[in-house]
Protein backbone atom coordinates (compact mmCIF):
# COMPACT_ATOMS: atom_id res chain seq x y z
CA UNK A 1 0.00 0.00 0.00
CA UNK A 2 1.29 3.54 -0.61
CA UNK A 3 -0.51 6.18 1.43
CA UNK A 4 -0.74 8.97 -1.57
CA UNK A 5 -4.11 10.18 0.73
CA UNK A 6 -2.01 10.73 3.81
CA UNK A 7 -0.19 14.10 4.96
CA UNK A 8 2.95 13.91 6.72
CA UNK A 9 4.19 16.49 9.11
CA UNK A 10 7.74 15.59 10.89
CA UNK A 11 7.80 17.57 13.80
CA UNK A 12 10.59 17.59 16.68
CA UNK A 13 11.79 21.28 16.91
CA UNK A 14 12.32 21.37 12.85
CA UNK A 15 8.94 20.89 11.68
CA UNK A 16 8.16 20.00 7.07
CA UNK A 17 5.30 21.40 6.03
CA UNK A 18 3.74 19.54 3.22
CA UNK A 19 -0.05 20.78 2.57
CA UNK A 20 -1.12 18.63 0.00
CA UNK A 21 0.10 15.83 -2.16
CA UNK A 22 0.79 18.49 -5.30
CA UNK A 23 2.70 20.85 -2.73
CA UNK A 24 4.51 17.93 -1.56
CA UNK A 25 6.01 17.54 -5.26
CA UNK A 26 6.43 21.44 -6.19
CA UNK A 27 6.71 23.37 -3.18
CA UNK A 28 10.61 24.03 -1.66
CA UNK A 29 11.43 23.08 1.84
CA UNK A 30 10.24 26.00 4.23
CA UNK A 31 13.02 24.83 7.10
CA UNK A 32 16.38 24.44 7.68
CA UNK A 33 15.69 20.25 7.76
CA UNK A 34 15.13 19.31 4.39
CA UNK A 35 14.18 15.12 3.74
CA UNK A 36 17.85 15.37 2.12
CA UNK A 37 19.55 16.16 5.14
CA UNK A 38 17.35 13.35 7.38
CA UNK A 39 17.12 10.39 4.88
CA UNK A 40 20.71 10.74 3.60
CA UNK A 41 23.11 11.79 6.74
CA UNK A 42 23.74 9.95 10.21
CA UNK A 43 22.81 13.32 12.05
CA UNK A 44 19.84 13.81 9.98
CA UNK A 45 18.84 10.19 10.51
CA UNK A 46 18.78 10.91 14.61
CA UNK A 47 16.56 13.78 13.48
CA UNK A 48 14.19 11.39 11.96
CA UNK A 49 13.97 8.88 14.83
CA UNK A 50 13.65 11.93 17.09
CA UNK A 51 10.43 13.25 15.07
CA UNK A 52 9.10 10.04 15.87
CA UNK A 53 9.03 10.43 19.40
CA UNK A 54 7.14 13.21 18.76
CA UNK A 55 4.42 11.55 16.47
CA UNK A 56 4.24 8.68 18.92
CA UNK A 57 3.36 11.02 22.12
CA UNK A 58 0.69 12.69 19.97
CA UNK A 59 -0.84 8.97 19.05
CA UNK A 60 -0.77 7.95 22.73
CA UNK A 61 -0.88 10.90 25.40
CA UNK A 62 -2.08 13.59 22.87
CA UNK A 63 -2.75 17.24 23.79
CA UNK A 64 -5.59 18.87 23.42
CA UNK A 65 -9.03 17.96 23.23
CA UNK A 66 -9.12 16.16 19.33
CA UNK A 67 -10.07 13.01 17.51
CA UNK A 68 -6.33 11.34 19.44
CA UNK A 69 -7.74 12.14 22.81
CA UNK A 70 -11.11 10.41 21.81
CA UNK A 71 -9.36 7.27 20.83
CA UNK A 72 -7.06 6.96 23.32
CA UNK A 73 -9.98 7.50 26.05
CA UNK A 74 -11.74 4.71 24.60
CA UNK A 75 -9.96 2.82 25.08
CA UNK A 76 -9.12 2.95 28.82
CA UNK A 77 -12.32 4.03 29.73
CA UNK A 78 -14.85 1.61 27.34
CA UNK A 79 -14.42 -1.44 29.17
CA UNK A 80 -15.84 -3.44 31.87
CA UNK A 81 -14.85 -1.19 34.68
CA UNK A 82 -15.84 2.05 33.28
CA UNK A 83 -19.14 4.31 33.42
CA UNK A 84 -19.87 6.70 30.54
CA UNK A 85 -20.89 10.44 31.46
CA UNK A 86 -21.10 12.31 28.52
CA UNK A 87 -19.27 12.76 25.23
CA UNK A 88 -19.88 10.32 22.37
CA UNK A 89 -21.52 7.25 23.70
CA UNK A 90 -19.91 3.90 22.48
CA UNK A 91 -21.27 0.67 21.46
CA UNK A 92 -24.43 2.80 20.35
CA UNK A 93 -25.86 4.14 17.32
CA UNK A 94 -22.92 6.55 17.62
CA UNK A 95 -19.91 3.99 17.86
CA UNK A 96 -18.61 5.29 14.36
CA UNK A 97 -14.68 6.22 13.78
CA UNK A 98 -16.00 10.03 13.68
CA UNK A 99 -16.57 9.85 17.21
CA UNK A 100 -13.93 7.79 18.44
CA UNK A 101 -10.98 5.59 17.08
CA UNK A 102 -10.75 6.89 13.63
CA UNK A 103 -7.34 8.33 14.32
CA UNK A 104 -5.59 5.57 15.14
CA UNK A 105 -6.09 4.20 11.61
CA UNK A 106 -5.03 7.28 9.53
CA UNK A 107 -1.90 8.48 12.34
CA UNK A 108 -1.11 4.95 12.92
CA UNK A 109 -0.59 4.55 9.22
CA UNK A 110 1.73 8.29 8.89
CA UNK A 111 3.83 6.54 11.90
CA UNK A 112 4.39 3.31 9.50
CA UNK A 113 5.16 5.21 6.27
CA UNK A 114 8.39 7.72 8.01
CA UNK A 115 9.44 4.48 10.49
CA UNK A 116 9.73 2.54 7.09
CA UNK A 117 11.67 5.67 5.36
CA UNK A 118 14.06 5.67 8.44
CA UNK A 119 14.81 2.16 8.36
CA UNK A 120 15.39 1.94 4.66
CA UNK A 121 16.93 5.28 4.43
CA UNK A 122 19.66 4.03 6.89
CA UNK A 123 20.47 1.19 4.66
CA UNK A 124 23.16 3.42 2.40
CA UNK A 125 24.03 6.41 5.37
CA UNK A 126 27.73 5.75 6.11
CA UNK A 127 28.06 6.18 9.60
CA UNK A 128 29.01 4.03 13.18
CA UNK A 129 27.07 0.28 12.51
CA UNK A 130 26.32 0.47 16.54
CA UNK A 131 25.01 3.74 16.60
CA UNK A 132 22.89 3.25 13.11
CA UNK A 133 21.71 -0.46 14.59
CA UNK A 134 20.31 1.22 17.39
CA UNK A 135 18.73 4.16 15.45
CA UNK A 136 17.00 1.56 13.08
CA UNK A 137 15.75 -0.44 16.68
CA UNK A 138 14.44 1.99 17.26
CA UNK A 139 12.07 3.14 14.27
CA UNK A 140 11.29 -0.86 14.16
CA UNK A 141 10.50 -1.25 17.80
CA UNK A 142 7.98 1.74 16.58
CA UNK A 143 7.09 0.18 13.48
CA UNK A 144 6.45 -2.75 15.56
CA UNK A 145 3.95 -1.47 18.05
CA UNK A 146 1.90 0.32 15.94
CA UNK A 147 1.68 -2.41 13.60
CA UNK A 148 0.65 -4.35 17.17
CA UNK A 149 -1.82 -1.54 17.98
CA UNK A 150 -3.85 -1.43 14.43
CA UNK A 151 -3.87 -5.17 14.62
CA UNK A 152 -5.30 -5.53 17.91
CA UNK A 153 -7.48 -2.63 17.38
CA UNK A 154 -9.06 -3.41 13.77
CA UNK A 155 -7.97 -7.17 13.17
CA UNK A 156 -8.33 -6.67 9.32
CA UNK A 157 -5.30 -4.08 8.28
CA UNK A 158 -3.06 -3.62 5.46
CA UNK A 159 0.91 -3.95 5.32
CA UNK A 160 2.92 -1.59 3.59
CA UNK A 161 6.63 -1.39 4.35
CA UNK A 162 7.60 1.18 1.45
CA UNK A 163 7.67 4.35 2.31
CA UNK A 164 6.08 7.06 0.29
CA UNK A 165 8.38 8.88 -1.66
CA UNK A 166 8.12 12.10 -4.39
CA UNK A 167 9.29 9.49 -6.99
CA UNK A 168 6.16 6.60 -6.14
CA UNK A 169 3.62 9.09 -4.69
CA UNK A 170 1.38 8.16 -7.62
CA UNK A 171 2.42 4.76 -8.20
CA UNK A 172 -0.82 2.09 -8.78
CA UNK A 173 -1.59 0.36 -5.56
CA UNK A 174 -3.36 -2.45 -4.59
CA UNK A 175 -4.94 -2.55 -1.52
CA UNK A 176 -5.90 -5.74 0.48
CA UNK A 177 -6.27 -7.25 3.41
CA UNK A 178 -2.95 -8.85 4.55
CA UNK A 179 -2.78 -12.34 6.07
CA UNK A 180 -2.22 -12.98 9.49
CA UNK A 181 0.82 -14.85 8.80
CA UNK A 182 2.16 -11.88 7.62
CA UNK A 183 1.36 -9.31 9.86
CA UNK A 184 2.96 -11.35 12.65
CA UNK A 185 6.19 -11.87 10.78
CA UNK A 186 6.75 -8.18 10.23
CA UNK A 187 5.65 -7.28 13.70
CA UNK A 188 7.69 -10.42 15.35
CA UNK A 189 10.39 -9.12 13.01
CA UNK A 190 10.83 -5.61 13.76
CA UNK A 191 10.44 -5.93 17.21
CA UNK A 192 12.80 -9.32 17.50
CA UNK A 193 15.48 -6.65 15.71
CA UNK A 194 14.52 -3.84 18.10
CA UNK A 195 15.36 -6.17 21.53
CA UNK A 196 18.89 -7.36 20.01
CA UNK A 197 20.04 -3.86 19.13
CA UNK A 198 18.47 -1.55 22.35
CA UNK A 199 19.54 -1.31 26.00
CA UNK A 200 18.19 -1.84 29.04
CA UNK A 201 19.35 1.66 30.53
CA UNK A 202 17.98 4.32 28.18
CA UNK A 203 16.96 7.84 28.84
CA UNK A 204 13.65 8.68 29.71
CA UNK A 205 11.22 8.55 27.14
CA UNK A 206 13.41 6.67 24.67
CA UNK A 207 12.10 3.04 23.55
CA UNK A 208 14.85 0.85 25.91
CA UNK A 209 15.22 -3.42 25.62
CA UNK A 210 12.73 -3.84 28.43
CA UNK A 211 9.68 -2.05 26.62
CA UNK A 212 10.39 -3.93 23.27
CA UNK A 213 10.47 -7.33 24.95
CA UNK A 214 7.58 -6.33 27.28
CA UNK A 215 5.74 -5.04 23.39
CA UNK A 216 7.21 -8.78 21.57
CA UNK A 217 5.89 -10.94 24.54
CA UNK A 218 2.75 -8.80 24.55
CA UNK A 219 2.59 -9.63 20.24
CA UNK A 220 3.30 -13.74 21.63
CA UNK A 221 0.48 -13.82 23.69
CA UNK A 222 -2.12 -12.73 20.66
CA UNK A 223 -0.07 -15.45 18.73
CA UNK A 224 -0.63 -18.09 21.77
CA UNK A 225 3.19 -18.60 22.21
CA UNK A 226 3.10 -18.64 25.41
CA UNK A 227 6.49 -20.08 25.46
CA UNK A 228 7.83 -16.84 23.61
CA UNK A 229 6.23 -14.45 25.80
CA UNK A 230 7.28 -16.19 29.12
CA UNK A 231 10.70 -15.58 27.83
CA UNK A 232 10.62 -12.02 26.58
CA UNK A 233 8.80 -11.21 30.12
CA UNK A 234 11.54 -13.12 32.29
CA UNK A 235 14.12 -11.51 30.64
CA UNK A 236 12.61 -8.32 31.42
CA UNK A 237 12.25 -9.33 35.61
CA UNK A 238 15.95 -10.91 35.81
CA UNK A 239 17.16 -8.57 34.33
CA UNK A 240 17.46 -6.02 36.96
CA UNK A 241 16.97 -2.64 35.14
CA UNK A 242 12.75 -2.47 35.80
CA UNK A 243 11.09 -3.52 39.00
CA UNK A 244 8.21 -2.44 40.87
CA UNK A 245 8.37 0.92 43.17
CA UNK A 246 6.46 1.65 46.41
CA UNK A 247 2.62 2.25 45.75
CA UNK A 248 2.51 5.99 46.20
CA UNK A 249 5.84 6.50 43.66
CA UNK A 250 4.23 4.51 41.00
CA UNK A 251 1.58 7.41 39.89
CA UNK A 252 3.13 10.26 41.41
CA UNK A 253 4.68 13.44 40.14
CA UNK A 254 7.60 11.63 38.78
CA UNK A 255 7.10 8.88 36.15
CA UNK A 256 10.63 8.33 34.99
CA UNK A 257 11.01 5.60 37.88
CA UNK A 258 12.20 1.88 37.77
CA UNK A 259 8.47 0.67 36.99
CA UNK A 260 8.44 2.78 34.42
CA UNK A 261 9.36 0.93 30.85
CA UNK A 262 8.43 3.84 28.86
CA UNK A 263 6.71 7.32 30.06
CA UNK A 264 5.73 10.32 27.24
CA UNK A 265 7.52 13.20 28.31
CA UNK A 266 6.48 16.87 28.41
CA UNK A 267 7.62 19.75 29.52
CA UNK A 268 6.13 23.25 28.88
CA UNK A 269 9.91 25.25 29.41
CA UNK A 270 10.65 23.05 26.04
CA UNK A 271 8.14 24.44 23.71
CA UNK A 272 4.14 23.56 24.73
CA UNK A 273 3.02 22.26 21.32
CA UNK A 274 2.93 19.01 19.58
CA UNK A 275 5.36 20.16 16.99
CA UNK A 276 8.03 21.10 19.66
CA UNK A 277 10.40 19.26 21.73
CA UNK A 278 8.20 19.90 25.58
CA UNK A 279 4.56 18.52 23.30
CA UNK A 280 1.05 20.18 24.02
CA UNK A 281 -0.43 19.94 27.26
CA UNK A 282 -2.45 16.69 27.88
CA UNK A 283 -6.65 16.68 28.87
CA UNK A 284 -6.40 13.51 30.61
CA UNK A 285 -5.40 14.18 34.02
CA UNK A 286 -9.36 15.65 33.74
CA UNK A 287 -11.02 13.14 31.65
CA UNK A 288 -11.91 10.57 34.58
CA UNK A 289 -12.06 13.25 37.64
CA UNK A 290 -15.08 15.04 39.26
CA UNK A 291 -15.68 18.86 39.45
CA UNK A 292 -16.80 19.21 42.70
CA UNK A 293 -15.97 23.24 42.78
CA UNK A 294 -19.10 22.90 40.92
CA UNK A 295 -21.03 21.49 43.73
CA UNK A 296 -24.17 23.92 44.59
CA UNK A 297 -25.27 21.98 47.85
CA UNK A 298 -24.46 24.08 50.97
CA UNK A 299 -23.70 27.33 49.06
CA UNK A 300 -24.34 30.21 51.59
CA UNK A 301 -24.85 33.69 50.34
CA UNK A 302 -23.58 32.94 47.01
CA UNK A 303 -20.52 31.36 48.11
CA UNK A 304 -19.48 27.50 46.96
CA UNK A 305 -18.18 24.70 49.87
CA UNK A 306 -15.78 23.97 47.59
CA UNK A 307 -13.13 25.97 45.06
CA UNK A 308 -11.15 25.07 42.37
CA UNK A 309 -7.83 22.90 44.39
CA UNK A 310 -5.67 21.11 42.81
CA UNK A 311 -5.72 18.37 45.88
CA UNK A 312 -9.37 17.59 44.81
CA UNK A 313 -8.36 17.14 41.07
CA UNK A 314 -8.20 21.18 39.96
CA UNK A 315 -9.69 21.65 36.67
CA UNK A 316 -11.80 18.41 35.43
CA UNK A 317 -14.15 17.24 32.54
CA UNK A 318 -15.72 14.12 34.02
CA UNK A 319 -16.18 12.53 31.08
CA UNK A 320 -15.96 8.79 32.45
CA UNK A 321 -15.80 7.25 35.51
CA UNK A 322 -14.28 4.14 37.49
CA UNK A 323 -17.96 1.81 37.71
CA UNK A 324 -19.26 0.27 40.68
CA UNK A 325 -17.99 -3.78 39.10
CA UNK A 326 -14.16 -1.95 39.97
CA UNK A 327 -14.95 -0.85 43.15
CA UNK A 328 -16.57 -4.11 44.46
CA UNK A 329 -13.33 -5.88 43.51
CA UNK A 330 -11.21 -3.95 46.17
CA UNK A 331 -11.37 -4.65 49.68
CA UNK A 332 -11.67 -0.86 50.80
CA UNK A 333 -10.09 -1.51 54.29
CA UNK A 334 -6.99 -3.48 53.48
CA UNK A 335 -5.89 -2.59 49.55
CA UNK A 336 -4.07 0.36 49.22
CA UNK A 337 -4.74 0.82 45.89
CA UNK A 338 -8.50 2.10 46.44
CA UNK A 339 -6.90 5.14 48.49
CA UNK A 340 -3.99 5.83 46.62
CA UNK A 341 -5.21 5.25 42.55
CA UNK A 342 -8.15 6.60 43.20
CA UNK A 343 -9.88 10.15 45.08
CA UNK A 344 -11.82 9.75 47.77
CA UNK A 345 -15.83 7.90 47.21
CA UNK A 346 -17.28 9.71 50.37
CA UNK A 347 -18.06 13.24 50.40
CA UNK A 348 -17.74 13.34 54.03
CA UNK A 349 -13.59 12.87 53.68
CA UNK A 350 -13.83 16.32 51.51
CA UNK A 351 -13.48 19.42 53.57
CA UNK A 352 -15.01 22.85 52.47
CA UNK A 353 -11.89 24.79 51.16
CA UNK A 354 -13.19 27.59 50.39
CA UNK A 355 -11.86 30.49 52.98
CA UNK A 356 -15.12 32.40 53.01
CA UNK A 357 -17.97 30.28 53.16
CA UNK A 358 -18.38 29.56 57.29
CA UNK A 359 -18.04 26.27 57.18
CA UNK A 360 -14.35 26.18 55.93
CA UNK A 361 -12.44 23.27 56.95
CA UNK A 362 -15.51 20.73 58.22
CA UNK A 363 -16.90 18.31 55.96
CA UNK A 364 -18.86 19.05 52.47
CA UNK A 365 -22.20 18.86 53.21
CA UNK A 366 -23.77 15.95 50.50
CA UNK A 367 -23.95 16.78 46.91
CA UNK A 368 -26.51 16.58 44.66
CA UNK A 369 -26.82 13.60 42.20
CA UNK A 370 -24.87 14.85 39.69
CA UNK A 371 -21.93 12.25 38.70
CA UNK A 372 -20.27 15.20 36.42
CA UNK A 373 -20.10 17.37 40.51
CA UNK A 374 -19.47 14.46 42.76
CA UNK A 375 -18.37 10.37 42.12
CA UNK A 376 -15.45 8.19 42.85
CA UNK A 377 -13.10 9.20 40.75
CA UNK A 378 -9.47 7.86 38.95
CA UNK A 379 -6.54 9.69 40.71
CA UNK A 380 -3.73 8.22 38.32
CA UNK A 381 -3.13 10.84 36.29
CA UNK A 382 -3.36 13.40 38.70
CA UNK A 383 -0.90 16.51 38.26
CA UNK A 384 0.01 18.90 41.07
CA UNK A 385 1.40 21.09 39.08
CA UNK A 386 -1.34 21.35 37.02
CA UNK A 387 -2.58 25.13 36.90
CA UNK A 388 -5.99 25.80 38.32
CA UNK A 389 -8.48 27.06 35.60
CA UNK A 390 -6.45 24.83 32.70
CA UNK A 391 -7.30 21.25 31.56
CA UNK A 392 -3.23 21.34 29.73
CA UNK A 393 -0.99 19.26 31.84
CA UNK A 394 2.62 18.55 31.03
CA UNK A 395 2.94 16.01 33.70
CA UNK A 396 5.30 12.85 31.98
CA UNK A 397 2.74 10.12 31.89
CA UNK A 398 3.79 6.35 32.04
CA UNK A 399 2.57 4.56 29.09
CA UNK A 400 3.73 0.69 29.78
CA UNK A 401 4.94 -0.36 33.50
CA UNK A 402 6.21 -3.08 35.01
CA UNK A 403 3.57 -3.94 37.09
CA UNK A 404 2.11 -5.63 33.76
CA UNK A 405 5.11 -7.28 33.07
CA UNK A 406 4.51 -9.41 35.96
CA UNK A 407 0.89 -9.94 35.64
CA UNK A 408 1.36 -11.08 31.69
CA UNK A 409 4.18 -13.47 32.90
CA UNK A 410 2.01 -14.58 35.49
CA UNK A 411 -0.91 -15.58 32.71
CA UNK A 412 1.78 -16.91 30.66
CA UNK A 413 3.48 -18.86 33.08
CA UNK A 414 -0.08 -20.35 33.77
CA UNK A 415 -0.85 -21.32 30.06
CA UNK A 416 2.95 -23.53 30.11
CA UNK A 417 1.27 -25.64 33.23
CA UNK A 418 3.86 -23.42 35.73
CA UNK A 419 1.02 -22.18 38.52
CA UNK A 420 3.74 -21.70 41.40
CA UNK A 421 5.48 -19.45 39.14
CA UNK A 422 2.52 -17.98 37.39
CA UNK A 423 1.05 -16.91 41.38
CA UNK A 424 4.56 -15.89 42.58
CA UNK A 425 4.20 -13.18 39.68
CA UNK A 426 0.36 -12.80 40.41
CA UNK A 427 0.96 -12.24 44.42
CA UNK A 428 4.36 -9.74 43.48
CA UNK A 429 1.95 -7.18 42.28
CA UNK A 430 -0.62 -8.12 44.95
CA UNK A 431 0.99 -8.16 47.88
CA UNK A 432 2.25 -4.41 46.83
CA UNK A 433 -0.99 -3.48 46.62
CA UNK A 434 -1.91 -4.27 50.46
CA UNK A 435 1.54 -3.19 52.12
CA UNK A 436 2.81 0.12 49.29
CA UNK A 437 5.43 -2.09 49.70
CA UNK A 438 8.00 -2.89 46.53
CA UNK A 439 9.63 -5.70 47.77
CA UNK A 440 7.12 -7.23 50.46
CA UNK A 441 7.01 -10.41 51.71
CA UNK A 442 3.76 -10.67 53.43
CA UNK A 443 1.50 -13.76 51.87
CA UNK A 444 -1.32 -12.76 53.96
CA UNK A 445 -3.16 -11.60 51.30
CA UNK A 446 -1.67 -13.55 48.78
CA UNK A 447 -4.28 -15.93 45.68
CA UNK A 448 -3.31 -19.66 46.18
CA UNK A 449 -5.24 -20.88 43.49
CA UNK A 450 -4.84 -19.34 39.54
CA UNK A 451 -7.92 -19.02 37.92
CA UNK A 452 -8.35 -16.74 35.07
CA UNK A 453 -11.57 -14.89 37.39
CA UNK A 454 -8.83 -14.07 40.04
CA UNK A 455 -5.79 -12.87 37.45
CA UNK A 456 -8.67 -10.47 35.22
CA UNK A 457 -9.81 -8.72 38.44
CA UNK A 458 -5.86 -8.75 40.15
CA UNK A 459 -4.83 -7.26 37.26
CA UNK A 460 -8.42 -4.81 36.96
CA UNK A 461 -7.28 -3.62 40.42
CA UNK A 462 -3.81 -2.57 39.35
CA UNK A 463 -4.06 -1.55 35.58
CA UNK A 464 -7.74 0.32 35.66
CA UNK A 465 -8.01 2.79 33.26
CA UNK A 466 -4.25 2.15 31.40
CA UNK A 467 -3.86 1.16 27.85
CA UNK A 468 -4.63 -2.37 28.74
CA UNK A 469 -7.94 -3.87 29.78
CA UNK A 470 -9.93 -3.67 26.60
CA UNK A 471 -7.07 -5.49 24.51
CA UNK A 472 -6.70 -7.78 27.24
CA UNK A 473 -10.53 -8.83 27.37
CA UNK A 474 -10.81 -9.28 23.67
CA UNK A 475 -7.22 -11.36 23.45
CA UNK A 476 -8.77 -13.59 26.07
CA UNK A 477 -12.54 -13.28 23.63
CA UNK A 478 -14.31 -12.05 26.88
CA UNK A 479 -14.67 -8.31 25.60
CA UNK A 480 -18.59 -8.48 24.46
CA UNK A 481 -19.96 -10.52 27.03
CA UNK A 482 -17.58 -8.47 30.40
CA UNK A 483 -18.74 -5.45 28.32
CA UNK A 484 -22.32 -6.57 28.12
CA UNK A 485 -22.42 -7.36 31.91
CA UNK A 486 -20.60 -4.17 33.44
CA UNK A 487 -20.05 -1.28 31.55
CA UNK A 488 -22.49 0.99 31.89
CA UNK A 489 -23.81 4.73 30.42
CA UNK A 490 -25.38 7.48 32.57
CA UNK A 491 -25.75 10.34 30.21
CA UNK A 492 -28.26 11.84 32.58
CA UNK A 493 -25.55 12.48 35.03
CA UNK A 494 -26.62 10.38 37.78
CA UNK A 495 -26.44 7.04 39.34
CA UNK A 496 -30.28 6.05 38.74
CA UNK A 497 -29.69 6.92 35.35
CA UNK A 498 -27.32 4.22 34.25
CA UNK A 499 -28.22 1.86 31.44
CA UNK A 500 -26.86 -0.92 29.71
CA UNK A 501 -25.51 -0.13 26.68
CA UNK A 502 -25.48 -3.69 23.85
CA UNK A 503 -22.14 -4.63 22.37
CA UNK A 504 -22.21 -6.25 19.26
CA UNK A 505 -20.05 -8.69 18.26
CA UNK A 506 -18.62 -6.81 15.32
CA UNK A 507 -17.69 -4.04 17.76
CA UNK A 508 -14.22 -6.01 18.87
CA UNK A 509 -13.25 -4.20 15.90
CA UNK A 510 -13.13 -0.59 15.17
CA UNK A 511 -14.67 0.42 12.73
CA UNK A 512 -11.98 1.99 9.53
CA UNK A 513 -12.77 5.44 8.49
CA UNK A 514 -15.23 5.61 5.85
CA UNK A 515 -12.87 7.95 3.96
CA UNK A 516 -10.32 5.97 3.80
CA UNK A 517 -12.35 3.02 2.49
CA UNK A 518 -13.42 5.21 -0.20
CA UNK A 519 -9.58 6.12 -1.02
CA UNK A 520 -8.86 2.74 -1.20
CA UNK A 521 -11.44 1.95 -3.64
CA UNK A 522 -13.99 0.01 -0.89
CA UNK A 523 -11.93 -3.42 -1.14
CA UNK A 524 -13.82 -6.27 0.10
CA UNK A 525 -12.79 -7.68 4.28
CA UNK A 526 -13.00 -4.35 6.04
CA UNK A 527 -15.29 -3.12 8.49
CA UNK A 528 -17.27 -6.42 8.31
CA UNK A 529 -20.57 -6.11 10.37
CA UNK A 530 -20.59 -2.25 10.34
Amino acid sequence: MKNRNFLFVLALIFPLAFSSCEDYLAEPVKDSISTDYIYNSPAGLEVGVNALYNRMRQYNLPAGDNADLWANVFFMACTDLGLHRTWNTPYGTNHTPANFTGSKWSNGYRIIDRCSAIITAARTISMDATAKKKLVAQARVIRGEVYLDLKEQYNTILIDTIPTTPENLNDPVEYKVATDADVWKLINDDLDYAVANLDYKVLPGRYGQGVARHIRGKAAMWQKDYAGAAAQFEAIITEGTHGLVNLTEVWGQNANHKESLLAYQKDFLLGASNELAGGGGSWLTGVFCQRLYEKQSGAVAGQFEVINDINYGGQSLGWFFPNNYLKSLYDQAKDLRFSTYYYPDSYLLYTVNNPKHPRFGQPITKPEDNARRFHWSLKKYHDLEKLIGTNDSYKDIIYYRFAETLLLASEAQHYLGNDVKALEYLNKVRRRGYTGLSASTSTVNDITTWTLNNYLDESARELAFEHNRWFLLKRLGLLVERQNLYFRSSTSGTEAGQVHLDMKPWMVNMPIPQTQINLMGNPPGFNVGY
